[in-house]
């Protein structure tokens, strides 16, 4: 898009009183956006989203950083946006992931960080006008699998049975997502989108989609990362650690404690699900074939929770015996 990079040039350009600004692509994601790097005249380094406005609507961003900033969460500051051509000049805050940085040493204070940032983000940040994650949009999100996932990518031929099968387990998810305390929910709030960089950990990106949901939908992107694995216990030890935290800022109860565990255990399942779905949609769809390599993983979490909840044993037997071949069939 040589005419858009020239756009955004001259637009630099026009903010800073300069010419010939020199940006580079440092990223995209799983939409249409596009990130580069500007290097102002004082240098100091900006970050440019490339949101072209009949693909991707630069608002949502817009009003979720301003929520989050006002609860004293670390996002990139807003210095000039142009929503005609849907520029934004942001600040950078630098190319570390904490999906670079976690490890056995590391995880415990960038967890404890996230963890912290999380109830931060769930007690202090505006709820007012947000979308509802309700039964449709948790539905639909869920039957990404069974469209993506197993027709469009795997071409499964599923009967009547497994049809019901899933129909019966999407709606046993979507009733545990509702049943749970509504908060304010990222949507996407995993390794890839929290950044180490200056104080306060951590940087938090691609919020644009947040929505008011279930307590623990964040918590499971976080502790049941699609792109990073960590033991079962581990997880579980620091999901009701969060628990705890919860409580104490008045986001549940401490009778909700009794119930956490399911509602972390099928919170996950409901994510795990979408995302296999998701991921098979932006090969199919989109021609981004590198998120294929993360589906065996999404669904290894699926798996680890059958001896857990025997009502999930026969999608896990349809992923065993043909999701999983028709993965490595395909290979």
């Amino acid at each position: 898009m040589p005419q858009r990079i020239e756009a955004i040039r001259n637009w630099l350009d026009a903010q800073w009183k300069t010419q010939g600004t020199d940006i580079a692509q440092v990223s995209g994601d799983a939409s249409f956006r596009r990130y580069f790097r500007a290097v102002g005249p004082d240098g100091t380094p900006w970050v440019v989203m490339d949101a072209p406005p009949e693909k991707e609507d630069c608002g949502p961003f817009i009003d979720i950083e301003k929520r989050l900033s006002a609860a004293g969460l670390h996002v990139p500051r807003i210095v000039a946006h142009e929503a005609e051509q849907g520029f934004l000049l942001l600040e950078d805050l630098g190319d570390v992931q904490y999906l670079e940085e976690l490890n056995e040493e590391s995880a415990p204070r960038l967890y404890g960080e996230a963890l912290s940032a999380l109830v931060t983000m769930q007690a202090s940040t505006s709820t007012d006008g947000l979308p509802l994650y309700e039964a449709n949009l948790l539905r639909f999100e869920m039957e990404l699998f069974r469209d993506w996932l197993c027709r469009e990518h795997l071409d499964l031929k599923l009967g009547e049975q497994e049809h019901d099968m899933l129909d019966e387990a999407f709606h046993q998810l979507t009733m545990n997502a509702l049943e749970q305390p509504q908060v304010f929910v990222h949507r996407d709030y995993h390794s890839r989108n929290l950044m180490v960089s200056h104080p306060p950990l951590p940087g938090i990106i691609d919020f644009q989609d947040a929505v008011v949901g279930p307590i623990t939908y964040d918590l499971v992107s976080l502790l049941k990362d699609a792109y990073i694995r960590w033991p079962l216990q581990q997880v579980d030890d620091w999901a009701m650690g969060y628990a705890e935290m919860a409580v104490q800022s008045g986001l549940m109860p401490a009778s909700d404690k009794e119930k956490f565990q399911r509602w972390f255990d099928l919170m996950g399942l409901q994510r795990h699900i979408k995302v296999a779905g998701i991921f098979a949609r932006l090969y199919r769809r989109d021609g981004k074939a590198g998120y294929l390599d993360d589906i065996p993983l999404v669904l290894d979490y699926i798996l680890e929770m059958e001896p857990k909840y025997e009502m999930i044993e026969p999608l896990c037997k349809l992923i065993r015996e043909d999701v999983i071949p028709g993965l490595q069939a395909a290979d």
